[in-house]
């Protein structure tokens, strides 16, 4: 059993794990609390695709990685619709008989065998005692199956952490409203008790409501927490699960909040209904009890105009309990996540109340078995020093039984030894046999978990086609030029690709190209604006030479040096399995007002630096991710190489050309360009050509699908580029 002067109080929700951890303060009535820690899951454990085990896991582990439990009393705390809480009114009796009739009772008041449920009482402070007879007296019955007690205990016993306090949630949060909220119930006076006060922990899909005044205690689970208002969102509104968990925890920012709260209006009014019959059933049953003040708790509350709506429902004191009166502690108390999620902490911190030994009820659930194992261990230094003594006293024996091994015959013992050793062999067979078979399981669970990830990759593809349009150049809309030479387009006319267990053998195929691709672009920006000197030799008209750089440029590229002797960064290319994507493609950006950017170089200047800018996001319009603005390198697109480059060739294209009527000559526009479409004719439509320069290429880039949320691996290439 832990011994410590540390406890910690520790509450597993179904969204988050809250943990505090605290110490007896000097100060009278005061809990000091030293570190507390807010472990959100990613997902709600109630939600279909969750795995509740495997989350609650994970966050026990981030909280045993960041703080060592080890000597520290541990308190935990179980859902209050788990378990039972019965509050017993006793007719007068003798004290030494009140245990039978408790047991009595429980008999009656549990729907189960006593055997198969973890039970606990506790008197509860008030009544009186007169020559051996108890009048008034009250006692509390709480109890939990046995196998709901092993399941909730299960995580922390494989992250670990023993358990010494197992406790109910709503009575949890009575430990903290008599501690921190009211005052000493042995101060009251039983004949004008204080009013009661109601505590609203609004949970994921339950809410606890706990009415005490000190000397009673009256508790009730009400089918409704804060999904309801997320489930009223997504069938409002059709929208995901986390995307309607997000827009009501900023419902205000949303675009349109009065949309948002119309929606959760009728969950409104059913929460504050269902606490209005609560209250006016304690009040029914108990004549002398008044309702003073309502406290709301759980990261639900912070609902904007919840609190407000319930005060009016209710006609009564509603408030956050954003304070906690015997609860000190800079460092804890100034953190931001304890700040931020303090409504959730009320639990977590009853738990520590009841581990520190100052709780007004102190019933434990955790079953005996498990008490008496923890005594044991703590007996286990004895034990081990008996079994040392033990051990002494064999070796003895065994040196004895050594001096008589020692003249034995080894040709009476080649039977058994030819018989021992055919068991051995039969043992490494089944061994094998087993190893096998672990081998076979192994391989059938990984088969498993790759088919249930496919269902993430099915928009990967989409993703990237969408992508890639986006990347390429247009010009603004209503004001595309009406020669097509002049458009900011780049014409795709295929687009192929091709899986590759190894990127590094693509990239290594293709550095040169690589270097020219990037290289020349630097080459192309120093030439910019550069005019040839009159008399050079320039290329035939229909013609341009191509676009592979000089001699030395090309040495440079391949080198690692540019070719002014500048040294370039070593590119590290792309690793691993992925797939090579090719385009193939055209453009008639080629005419001479066009340069520098025509050719090769208005194929880099557009495509290939969007693909290098690790800033530019597109939008994603299919699945996990929709709607979401990630980057190009998110996506995994990155390393654009040009890998054929033409030479630019006048080409011309037939058109139809409309005859617009007297304005216009009888060809149409003036240039040979076509009428706009919706002109009426004049003239009959007379084929006619357009001249243009036309430029073909390949562009290949490698493409590596990440999961949603996966940060992309580094990488030196794109650093390079920049």
């Amino acid at each position: 059993m832990a011994s410590g002067s540390y406890v910690w109080g520790i509450d597993i929700g179904k969204c988050a794990l809250k943990a505090l951890r605290c110490r007896v303060s000097t100060e009278p009535k005061k809990l000091e609390a030293v570190a507390c820690e807010y472990i959100e899951y990613p997902m709600i454990l109630t939600q279909p695709e969750a795995d509740p085990i495997e989350l609650v896991q994970s966050a026990l582990d981030q909280l045993i990685s960041r703080h060592d439990l080890k000597g520290d009393k541990v308190a935990v705390s179980v859902p209050g619709n788990l378990g039972l809480s019965k509050f017993i009114k006793l007719p007068p009796i003798e004290a030494k008989k009140i245990p039978d009739i408790v047991k009595y009772e429980a008999r009656q008041q549990i729907p189960f065998p006593l055997e198969q449920v973890v039970w606990r009482w506790q008197r509860l402070a008030g009544g009186m005692e007169e020559s051996g007879f108890v009048l008034d007296a009250e006692v509390a019955l709480f109890a939990m199956k046995r196998e709901q007690v092993f399941k909730a205990l299960a995580p922390l016993a494989q992250a670990g952490i023993h358990v010494d306090v197992l406790q109910l949630a709503p009575i949890a949060l009575a430990n903290m409203a008599m501690f921190d909220q009211l005052p000493d119930p042995k101060t009251q006076d039983p004949d004008q008790p204080a009013p009661s006060l109601a505590l609203v922990s609004v949970g994921v899909d339950s809410t606890d409501l706990v009415v005490t005044n000190g000397r009673r205690i009256w508790q009730r689970s009400i089918p409704s927490g804060g999904s309801n208002f997320t489930k009223a969102l997504v069938q409002g509104m059709k929208l995901t699960f986390t995307r309607a968990e997000n827009l009501k925890r900023n419902a205000v920012k949303a675009e349109d909040p009065k949309a948002v709260f119309k929606m959760m209006k009728p969950v409104f009014n059913e929460f504050a209904s269902e606490l209005q019959r609560s209250l006016n059933y304690f009040t029914g049953t108990d004549r002398t009890a008044t309702i003073g003040k309502v406290l709301l708790l759980g990261n639900a509350t912070k609902l904007r105009g919840l609190t407000d709506f319930v005060g009016q429902q209710l006609q009564l004191d509603v408030q956050r309990l954003d304070k906690f009166n015997g609860l000190e502690g800079a460092s804890v108390l100034s953190n931001p996540a304890f700040r931020e999620h303090q409504l959730a902490f009320g639990t977590a911190y009853g738990l520590a109340l009841q581990a520190a030994n100052v709780a007004d009820i102190s019933a434990n659930l955790l079953p005996d078995e498990i008490v008496r194992e923890r005594i044991i261990e703590s007996k286990k230094p004895w034990a081990v020093g008996a079994l040392v003594g033990l051990l002494a006293a064999a070796l003895i024996n065994f040196f004895g039984m050594f001096a008589a091994w020692t003249a034995y015959a080894p040709d009476l013992y080649a039977a058994a030894f030819g018989k021992a050793d055919a068991v051995k062999q039969q043992s490494a067979a089944a061994t094998a046999a087993i190893g096998q078979v672990r081998e076979r399981q192994a391989a059938a669970i990984a088969q498993q978990q790759w088919l249930a990830k496919v269902q993430n990759q099915r928009f990967e593809a989409l993703d990237m086609v969408r992508a890639v349009q986006t990347l390429l150049p247009r010009d603004e809309p209503g004001v595309v030029p009406e020669n097509p030479a002049d458009r900011q387009e780049l014409h795709i006319d295929r687009m192929d690709c091709q899986f590759s267990p190894d990127l590094a053998v693509w990239f290594g195929d293709l550095k040169q190209q690589w270097a020219e691709t990037h290289i020349a672009e630097d080459a192309a920006a120093e030439q910019k604006g550069a005019q040839p000197p009159e008399g050079a030799d320039k290329p035939a008209d229909g013609e341009q030479p191509a676009v592979t750089p000089d001699a030395p440029a090309s040495e440079a590229a391949a080198g690692g040096e540019t070719a002014g002797g500048d040294t370039k960064t070593a590119v590290t290319g792309p690793t691993g399995p992925g797939w090579i994507i090719e385009l193939r493609g055209h453009h008639f950006h080629n005419e001479p007002r066009h340069k520098p950017l025509e050719g090769a170089q208005f194929l880099r200047s557009t495509l290939v630096k969007n693909l290098m800018d690790r800033n530019r996001k597109v939008t994603v319009s299919a699945g996990p991710l929709a709607g979401q603005q990630v980057s190009v390198s998110e996506l995994g697109l990155g390393f654009p190489i040009i890998v054929v480059s033409s030479r630019i060739k006048s080409v011309r294209i037939p058109v139809a050309n409309l005859s617009g009527g007297s304005s216009r000559p009888a060809g149409g526009m003036p240039g040979g360009m076509p009428m706009r479409p919706g002109t009426e004719p004049t003239q009959p439509l007379e084929p006619q050509d357009l001249s243009l320069k036309r430029y073909d290429f390949v562009l290949q880039l490698c493409w590596q699908p990440r999961p949603a949320g996966q940060a992309p691996p580094p990488s030196a290439a794109p650093a390079a580029a920049e």
